[in-house]
């Protein structure tokens, strides 16, 4: 898929856009970045931005993309412009590497539903002693920033009264329900994330993703919005099982991925920012709605079975507020229908 990906006018566009986001990227010339769940949705466009920055303005950025599977890193970066070196890693060992960086955008974890219900403590782990791990290597390399890659589930079951979750706003979340593993141990990461900083002096910055969503999505990656677009391209129609009527913030991965590296290079150390477009907000129902509006498909409303009943959230309303990152100077590019629309688009060539 990678070389496709690479091949893809659309893909390419997306690229551009959004380096044109990150104000001030020049900064990063000559770097190291290292970059963990480089295979994932938002690593993997994160690495893309830099090794393409590296083709259009010899830019001399080394990018250290970090994963659990060799063969999955080679299959996802194949074809990719200079600067990429692979690192077949696993966040929940210790990261005792020989070699350093400049900057670590840590965004490695579970962060799909069925990992949720199938391997909670792996999520747990890898979302606290992956940190942890992660952070002593920063810190020992000398490391000019650490971002964390958070969520914006962080905010559990906030009260729709609020309107938009500002960062300040701490929510609910059931320490009791096995589906806490994900929320519960990225708030954990975050305070140990600016815990380094007070104890040990290392700079870390915290971004909160929202729904993301993006044509390089894995196999594995089992949340609605993936499952809406990959059953409408191959020709089904979409599945609701539920109503659909939570709100949610979502934001295309171009925009997600312009976003952290915006937080990363102008943030304000231990603070977190909502990673979101303002002008990206819509039900599930709409999501679904749009995709099959965008794929001349439909969509069909069904009784959840079992399986799906144990993957739902019982978050109703999750909207946040990214006025902190526009007051950075950030701006989101992409509504939720374009976004759709470069997914179809590249897919679709992609199938073709």
């Amino acid at each position: 898929m990678a070389l496709f990906l690479y091949n893809s006018e659309v893909y390419k566009e997306d690229l551009h856009a959004a380096l044109n986001s990150v104000a001030g990227i020049e900064r990063l010339k000559g770097c190291s970045v290292f970059i963990t769940g480089a295979t994932g949705l938002i690593g993997s466009f994160a690495a893309d931005m830099l090794l393409e920055y590296n083709r259009l303005q010899n830019a001399g950025i080394t990018v250290y993309a970090v994963g659990r599977s060799k063969k999955r890193l080679e299959e996802r970066f194949e074809g990719a412009p200079g600067g990429l070196c692979l690192v077949e890693h696993d966040v929940q060992n210790p990261a005792l590497f020989d070699f350093k960086a400049d900057y670590v955008i840590h965004a490695a974890g579970n962060a799909y539903p069925a990992a949720f219900v199938n391997d909670p403590v792996g999520t747990i782990l890898s979302n606290i002693q992956g940190t942890n791990y992660l952070l002593d290597y920063a810190a020992r390399c000398g490391a000019k920033r650490f971002l964390f890659v958070s969520s914006g589930e962080v905010y559990g079951q906030g009260d729709p009264s609020v309107g938009a979750f500002p960062e300040s706003y701490s929510g609910y979340v059931d320490p009791t329900h096995f589906r806490s593993c994900y929320p519960a141990s990225k708030r954990a990461a975050e305070t140990l994330c600016v815990s380094y900083t007070k104890q040990y002096g290392l700079d870390t910055v915290i971004a909160r993703p929202c729904h993301t969503y993006g044509p390089n999505a894995t196999k594995s990656d089992n949340r609605a919005n993936v499952q809406f677009v990959n059953n409408a391209l191959a020709g089904e129609d979409i599945v609701m099982n539920s109503s659909g009527s939570q709100l949610r913030s979502y934001c295309y991965v171009a925009d997600c991925a312009s976003a952290l590296l915006t937080v990363l290079l102008d943030g304000k150390s231990c603070e977190a920012y909502n990673i979101a477009n303002r002008d990206a907000r819509v039900t599930i129902a709409g999501f679904a709605q749009t995709v099959a509006k965008i794929t001349g498909r439909k969509v069909i409303f069904a009784a959840p079975d079992d399986a799906a009943k144990e993957q739902q959230t019982v978050i109703t309303h999750a909207v946040l507020d990214s006025e902190k990152l526009y007051s950075l100077g950030w701006r989101g590019k992409y509504s939720v229908e374009q976004g759709l629309t470069n997914i179809v688009r590249t897919l679709e060539n992609i199938i073709k």
